[in-house]
């Protein structure tokens, strides 16, 4: 009773701060318009990072690929959609997109879109962006939250995931999601 009443306090928390909540439209890789509502009816694992990453995002998105695995070990267990987001629309277009993903999980399908777009679907979950100097060679490195979005049937944000915690503790957590998940009325 008491872990029920917890669980259903966390998600009036996470409800009242209304992430997510809105329709942002981007590109897949092959080019064709994505808008949040395609994704509804499954589970999401969300991140937004960029393809030039020297470090941080590749992490974060071998743990997610690797929390993807360990849930589709369980075939009673609904699929979950990997999503990947850039911030840096510049240089990540739908090509780049699809270059740089090949090399994670092979569902997780990348988005991108105009400068404006993006930073519209960021905004949606309060992600902060900043881009840093160009270098000499006209490089740079965009500075973001690092946070993977857990994302139910619904649409609604249900967790919240940042670097600490490990790919085995994110499926932990998206399976328990999963277990007490009751869809919205209609």
């Amino acid at each position: 009773q008491q872990e029920r009443q917890r669980r259903s306090r966390r998600l009036r928390e996470l409800r009242a701060l209304a992430l997510g909540q809105g329709d942002f439209e981007l590109r897949d890789g092959s080019g064709a318009a994505r808008r949040t509502a395609d994704f509804r009816g499954r589970w999401v694992l969300l991140y937004f990072g960029f393809t030039h990453c020297p470090d941080v995002c590749p992490e974060e998105l071998e743990k997610l690929s690797r929390a993807v695995e360990l849930l589709e070990r369980d075939p009673a267990l609904p699929p979950v959609q990997p999503l990947f987001v850039t911030v840096d629309p510049e240089r990540d277009d739908a090509a780049a997109l699809e270059r740089y993903l090949r090399d994670f999980h092979p569902r997780l399908v990348g988005l991108t879109g105009s400068p404006e777009q993006v930073r519209a679907a960021a905004a949606a979950f309060r992600v902060y962006v900043s881009a840093g100097p160009r270098d000499a060679d006209g490089d740079y490195v965009v500075d973001h939250s690092v946070l993977t979005f857990l994302l139910d049937p619904d649409g609604l944000l249900r967790d919240c995931y940042g670097r600490s915690r490990t790919a085995e503790e994110v499926a932990r957590s998206v399976r328990g999601h999963m277990d007490t998940y009751e869809p919205l009325p209609p």
